[in-house]
């Protein structure tokens, strides 16, 4: 069996309405922006499948966002239900089965049953808080919660219920100790829980493992097994006698002298009189033990001593030793535990991304024949991207407070090409996206790297409202967009912008050649030869902000530049900042010959004049001019130098001085006067709104 679901209600970031939350068998990684409920998650399933853990809540526990009104009309109550699912390969009676018989829900197979932890007020104890909160006459909800912590919080009970929670038939214990739940907090002291025999985890451990040759050795039956420990435990025992009575030699002299004083304080009597004695079982002497590291030199340390990322690996592994130590029906019988559960807040704490990295290998290669399932809470996009799509759950709070629970792998539906790219593209780089509260996709490093300065010339802060920008390297948009089209299932419904270029074009009417593309003031210039399209992307029309400003999409925008102007974001950055020199770097070609163009531009010389200044060498130049000087419209002095700024541009260099020469000028308070792109804009003002 595996745990399928959890339906939380009530419980600290979770509201009252139903919260569920599906699984799958094996590995769990619930990834999500801060305070996105991650941690209530696993506290949520500690509550209901740790026997161990404290089930008495404080009023702090309790989803406070329930109106005035309906804490009034009923006290509030934290309800968690688990649901447990038939496993594919499960046999007809197994253990599994006859643990969770009584708390069945669904009987035919592939059977279902449920655990529902409640907190509540008894209700006899209801009349009188209504009574109570009645009396409270104030517009402060604190008042009313204040009230229920000082006068009915002591008279609130848990139980957790088997099967059906309204027949409230409260779960057998025994049945409830077959589940063993280890749960590690991101808060944990690994070195107080760790590192001498005196612990318990470390004496357990110990315990079940020594002459573990003997224990697994399939030559020999149990009584066999058990003669030959029988015998290790004699021969220790005679070997300690050895010990003690040298202790006791070593001691005669000194033992008259110290013990003399017993006559002195008459403790000596009635021919009796103190003395010392002892023998040492093998169990006692794991309190003697301790953790070191020996390293390859023969040097060894105290594990106390190591970094806190290698005690963590450490500790986890001996928690996977001790329940494989309690799946042991050999070694515990009956009291045996069937269902090992592990929950992980936060593993890479303490952990370069490399280690990450190998933690998640070695859970998978050696957690899955002694965990039977795996939650993993995470902030680490090197987890992620370390993962599959079909292991991940993300949650994302929206605008209005609800729980958005996106499930990757299913938000492709049956489209496995772009859920095979969209998985191999996310590294640990670009898994950003899945923690960010908003998202700007863009087609390239120049956008990439320059879009936090331009939010910060229109006075917006991508950083601080958690904006994501990922770099895709081309048109691959679709492929990403699956992932948060809200208008299907299992998707993350957070606000995405795609800001990409027009990239006018035109094919011969004659010809074979296909769309090839053109400038903006070629389009419909000669349209007996050519056929045009003043945008070769489809998603900006998909997409397309509407003139109220409004997207047609409930959370998906696409921004591009205006229609018969606008070709790449090279392009418009020139077309935007005639006046400005800022953007002519280092490494641009023909940086000469493009100033002059500026000052022609700033100084109102003619379009002849910023011509003959061009030149016409070289194909391309030849064709910006004949078409320039075709061109009707009153900005062909902006196309021409437009024109020319991008095919002077060599990207990736460019991309990084542009970078920082823009956060230089800012930080001289925008001594230069340039200006971010209009489509560019908008896209960091709907994303940040």
């Amino acid at each position: 069996m595996y745990i399928s679901q959890i339906n939380i209600q009530n419980f600290r970031s979770f509201n009252g309405i139903d919260n569920i939350i599906e699984f799958s068998e094996g590995v769990n990684v619930i990834i999500g922006h801060n305070n996105s409920g991650k941690s209530n998650l696993l506290k949520a399933l500690d509550l209901v499948l740790n026997c161990g853990s404290p089930k008495k809540l404080a009023i702090d526990d309790f989803n406070k966002s329930i109106s005035i009104k309906d804490l009034k009309a009923k006290s509030p109550k934290v309800s968690i239900t688990v649901t447990f699912s038939e496993s594919v390969n499960e046999t007809e009676y197994s253990e599994d089965l006859i643990t969770v018989s009584t708390w069945l829900t669904e009987l035919k197979s592939p059977y279902k049953a449920q655990l529902t932890y409640e907190f509540y007020l008894p209700e006899k104890e209801e009349a009188e808080y209504q009574e109570m909160l009645a009396d409270i006459v104030s517009d402060d909800i604190e008042e009313y919660w204040l009230s229920i912590k000082h006068n009915f919080l002591r008279k609130y009970k848990s139980n957790i219920y088997g099967g059906n929670p309204n027949y409230k038939q409260v779960a057998d214990v025994e049945a409830l100790k077959k589940i063993d739940f280890q749960f590690l907090d991101a808060i944990r002291d690994v070195e107080r829980d760790l590192f001498t025999g005196k612990n318990t985890l470390l004496r357990e451990v110990i315990d079940f493992f020594i002459d573990y040759e003997i224990k697994i050795d399939k030559t020999k039956n149990k009584s066999q097994q058990q003669t030959e420990i029988k015998q290790l435990k004699k021969e220790f025992s005679t070997n300690a006698s050895q010990l003690i009575n040298t202790l006791k030699r070593r001691m005669e002299r000194g033992k008259r002298e110290m013990l003399s004083y017993a006559s002195n304080t008459g403790a000596s009597f009635g021919n009796a009189e103190p003395d010392f004695d002892g023998h040492i079982l093998d169990t006692e002497l794991y309190s003697a033990l301790r953790l070191i590291v020996k390293y390859q030199s023969g040097i060894t340390v105290p594990a106390t001593h190591n970094g806190l990322g290698y005690n963590n690996l450490i500790f986890m592994s001996l928690l996977l030793a001790k329940m494989q130590r309690d799946a042991s029906g050999d070694y515990l019988g009956s009291n045996a535990k069937v269902f090992p559960i592990l929950a992980i807040e936060e593993p890479e704490a303490h952990l370069h991304p490399a280690m990450q990295y190998k933690f998640l290998k070695f859970l998978r290669e050696n957690a899955k024949e002694k965990v039977r399932q795996i939650f993993i809470t995470t902030h680490s996009p090197n987890i992620t991207s370390a993962v599959s799509l079909d292991e991940i759950i993300c949650l994302h709070k929206k605008d209005d407070n609800t729980l958005n629970i996106g499930y990757l792998g299913k938000a492709f539906g049956k489209d496995l090409k772009s859920k095979t790219y969209v998985q191999r593209f996310l590294d640990s780089t670009k898994s950003d996206m899945l923690f960010a509260r908003g998202v700007i996709l863009v087609e390239g490093i120049t956008e990439q790297l320059n879009m936090s300065i331009f939010a910060q010339y229109e006075e917006f802060d991508l950083e601080s409202n958690h904006i994501s920008v990922i770099n895709i390297g081309g048109r691959y948009f679709e492929h990403f967009l699956k992932l948060f089209n809200s208008n299907n299932n299992y998707t993350l419904h957070k606000k995405v912008a795609c800001i990409t270029d027009l990239d006018p074009t035109r094919k011969e009417i004659a010809g074979d050649d296909g769309y090839k593309k053109c400038y903006p003031y070629e389009l419909e210039l000669d349209v007996g030869k050519y056929i045009y399209k003043s945008c070769s992307n489809d998603l900006v029309d998909k997409f397309t902000m509407g003139t109220d400003g409004k997207s047609q999409h409930n959370n998906i925008a696409c921004f591009s530049q205006r229609k018969s102007q606008g070709k790449t974001f090279e392009y418009a950055l020139a077309y935007t900042n005639l006046d400005c020199k800022l953007i002519l770097t280092e490494s641009i070609s023909n940086c000469e010959e493009l100033t002059d163009l500026f000052d022609y531009y700033r100084d109102g010389k003619p379009l002849g004049e910023m011509i003959e200044l061009l030149g016409k060498k070289g194909k391309e130049n030849k064709r910006i001019i004949e078409s320039i000087l075709s061109y009707k419209g009153a900005d062909n002095r902006e196309h021409l130098l437009a024109s020319r700024y991008l095919n002077s541009i060599q990207k990736g260099e460019n991309a990084y001085e542009l970078a920082k020469a823009l956060d230089e000028n800012l930080l001289k308070k925008n001594a230069a006067n340039f200006k971010v792109p209009d489509y560019i804009k908008d896209a960091i003002r709907w994303v940040c709104s």
